[in-house]
């Protein structure tokens, strides 16, 4: 079996591990631990009833209420089987331009959604000015020395996966008058509290040539259904929904956005947990010989490692049965940097036991 591009693959770690996948405990993909929640589970439930039906094709019920939580008319919403779908039509609108910048290390299925249309990328490298930075004017500056911002488009995400920085608003505001077309992956901004958060969403009816794509299956834990939403001018959306598939979001999932969009309790709970276990998951990494843990603002952790990233996580499956996330697929961070995601105080503590005892036989070995 292929060693896997995203995390979560649960069937490769059983198989390297020799146990079931429902004994792995999955670190690799920054899902959140909390749900899914009941109000999803309650909607799945009520809509098998509609499983005879074909999907209402305009989502009308749903685009109604992201119209509410976003405060923008309907016309502007798009929901999508994920917001991988959606990003594919925005690669297609990218591929029409000279070249896309992009800033890396990026989310693989950037460069696959670019490569499917043939586009030009030239890539920006966040590296280059420490993965610490929170500035993304230091990283952009460089890439419109480059190019002709005019005739370009730009692909970034915020918060930055995999590094987990936050750009703020203002930061990336002025990139919105240059770009002919700027495409910004929200995917993990719902895991900050709505004072913190730097979406762009308020701006979009300023500026047609902006691009929000968000993602409901993370935050929410619905990963297997596929659940994504993207904020364009109307214009850009209809152009898309020309191009997909008809009927992209089954009735059940339609029916869980609905729900969990107005599910305020499961947020704030969310909002009260992520703060607390990401400082604690930090502050064990941090105390491991050999580990440096990089602050972050969403649900999961980069972390530099003096030991082969593809060891540690051998070891983790054979010995506790606990997935990481390698970074192979970042070229630009390689075998010496992984990723986890933030879960529960206990599951936290079981992979930094894991980590501390698989560390300590590496420094004997190195002595």
């Amino acid at each position: 079996m292929n060693r896997p591009v995203h995390g979560g693959n649960l069937a490769w770690a059983a198989a390297l591990a020799g146990c079931p996948p429902a004994a792995i405990l999955d670190f690799s993909a920054s899902i959140n631990p909390l749900g899914p929640p009941e109000s999803a589970i309650a909607a799945i439930q009520s809509h098998l009833s509609e499983l005879t039906a074909y999907p209402d094709p305009d989502y009308g019920q749903l685009r109604a209420i992201l119209s509410q939580v976003h405060h923008l008319p309907v016309d502007w919403l798009l929901p999508g089987n994920g917001s991988a779908e959606l990003l594919t039509w925005a690669c297609r609108d990218l591929s029409k331009l000279e070249v896309t910048g992009l800033v890396t290390p990026a989310f693989s299925d950037y460069s696959r959604a670019l490569k499917a249309f043939n586009s030009s990328v030239l890539e920006c490298p966040f590296e280059n000015f420490g993965l610490s930075i929170l500035d993304v004017g230091l990283v952009l500056g460089t890439l419109t020395s480059k190019i002709s911002p005019q005739n370009s488009g730009l692909l970034i995400n915020n918060p930055h996966n995999p590094t987990g920085q936050l750009f703020s608003r203002k930061s990336i505001l002025p990139y919105l008058e240059q770009f002919a077309l700027v495409v910004v992956d929200e995917a993990f901004m719902d895991f900050l509290p709505p004072e913190q958060q730097q979406s762009l969403s308020e701006v979009v009816q300023d500026y047609p040539n902006l691009v929000i794509l968000r993602s409901l299956t993370k935050f929410y834990s619905l990963p297997g259904l596929r659940l994504g939403y993207a904020i364009a001018h109307p214009d850009r959306l209809r152009r898309w929904q020309q191009w997909r598939d008809p009927w992209p979001v089954n009735v059940l999932a339609a029916g869980a956005a609905a729900a969990v969009m107005q599910d305020v309790a499961f947020q704030a709970q969310t909002w009260a947990w992520l703060p607390v276990a990401r400082s604690q998951l930090y502050e064990g990494l941090a105390q491991l010989p050999g580990l440096q843990p990089y602050q972050g603002a969403a649900n999961f952790l980069l972390v530099k490692s003096e030991l082969s990233t593809v060891e540690l996580q051998k070891r983790l499956l054979l010995r506790h049965q606990i997935l990481i996330r390698d970074c192979l697929s970042f070229p630009e961070l390689g075998d010496r940097y992984f990723r986890v995601a933030v879960r529960s105080e206990a599951d936290n503590q079981r992979l930094i036991s894991g980590l501390a005892e698989i560390l300590s036989e590496g420094a004997g070995e190195q002595r």
